[in-house]
């Protein structure tokens, strides 16, 4: 089941396995994509569903050195030669879209101005991946450091964020992404408007649950009026504590978010299980009102091996699987689970910044032979 194709909406995908969104710190001067990520991209095109790395809307929502942009016009052509190749080898991508809010810092920010949320709260011991001076990407020579308190957004500027995401899915659109998905997890700018603990605004935009994701309906809802509905997806994750954010009710907020999802006609909602040792874990009630509330695709992705990923399929409550780092070090990871081959583990030294090594270099299971 899991090797058979699928529609999702008007994209035909070859087989149910998704790579999944996952930063790698590799973009150029101007935060533009290179022929090295083509290349990386390219090498995993045998997945059904291939998400890109979360790729900025603006300068504002960048929180990490070397991470790509798309609101330029120099990214948007860097990001052509990606979806180029991945599609010369049949495969599908969307966009992740994301703004990363308090996630950030100053020396990231125009102006060495102060990053944006919800609300004025700074997350402690939350940190970014910041650049050593006057190095780039290839050098991979970077340091962490406590993201800057942020500032919270005033009611026009939450206006103009929206009109950035819908014109950074055009622009996804124009540089040849099958769809976008809007990264609405793991504690970045709309998971702290979502999230009862990070958000403490008494406006519009805060307070009750249905302002609390007024945030989420108005940016999915301007993307899809852009590009269309069934090419935008959304992720989420209930029950992941990351960046600092939590919400008290996970499981009413978050079904009350799918079904706003719905009613508006996303092609997905992608959920992003916890994954480290100890983390909280999905009641198959949790998700089995996830598939009541929505009715579109539903995407898994967390500690899955094949035989999980089938399992899940099988019982209905998810359609596609997404399998993370078992692609950083696997190119041809379809291959390998069809046919039960031992996986390649991860440096995970190299995960961010850097060149090939770790990145491009990791064999397919025939070259290795």
């Amino acid at each position: 089941m899991l090797f058979k194709s699928y529609s999702l909406g008007n994209v035909f995908l070859k087989n149910r396995i998704v790579m999944p969104p996952m930063t790698r710190s590799r973009s150029a001067k101007g935060e533009v994509a290179t022929d090295l990520m083509a290349e990386y991209y390219q090498q995993r095109a045998s997945a059904g569903l291939i998400i890109s790395e979360g790729t900025q809307i603006s300068r504002q929502g960048q929180g990490y050195a070397w991470t790509p942009g798309i609101y330029t016009e120099a990214q948007v052509a860097g990001w052509k030669e990606v979806t180029k190749a991945v599609h010369e080898k049949g495969g599908k991508i969307f966009a992740q879209l994301w703004h990363v809010g308090r996630v950030s810092h100053t020396s990231l920010q125009e102006n060495g101005q102060s990053p944006v949320s919800s609300t004025a709260l700074l997350a402690e011991g939350v940190k970014v991946f910041l650049a050593k001076e006057g190095k780039d990407s290839a050098s991979g020579e970077g340091y962490l450091e406590q993201h800057s308190m942020p500032r919270a957004l005033t009611i026009p500027e939450i206006e103009d964020i929206i009109k950035e995401y819908a014109q950074a899915a055009k622009n996804a659109i124009s540089a040849g992404f099958d769809g976008v998905e809007l990264h609405g997890a793991n504690g970045y700018l709309i998971e702290q408007f979502i999230d009862s603990n990070t958000n403490h605004r008494t406006d519009n935009y805060g307070g009750s649950l249905e302002n609390r994701l007024r945030f989420l309906q108005e940016v999915t809802t301007a993307v899809a009026a852009a590009i269309g509905a069934d090419k935008v997806g959304v992720r989420q994750a209930p029950l992941t504590t990351l960046m600092g954010a939590s919400d008290d009710n996970p499981e009413e907020t978050y079904i009350a978010a799918a079904k706003i999802l719905n009613k508006i006609g996303v092609a997905y909602i992608h959920i992003a299980e916890a994954d480290w040792d100890n983390a909280p874990v999905m009641s198959i009630e949790f998700k089995e009102a996830y598939r009541n509330a929505f009715r579109g695709t539903l995407i898994y992705s967390g500690k899955y091996s094949a035989e999980k990923a089938v399992e899940a399929l099988q019982e209905g409550w998810a359609d596609l699987i997404g399998f993370g780092r078992s692609f950083i070090a696997n190119p041809d990871l379809p291959y390998r689970l069809q046919n039960d081959l031992p996986l390649n583990e991860p440096i995970k030294e190299k995960f961010f910044g850097g060149g090939a090594e770790g990145y491009t270099d990791y064999p397919s299971y025939n070259s290795e032979k």
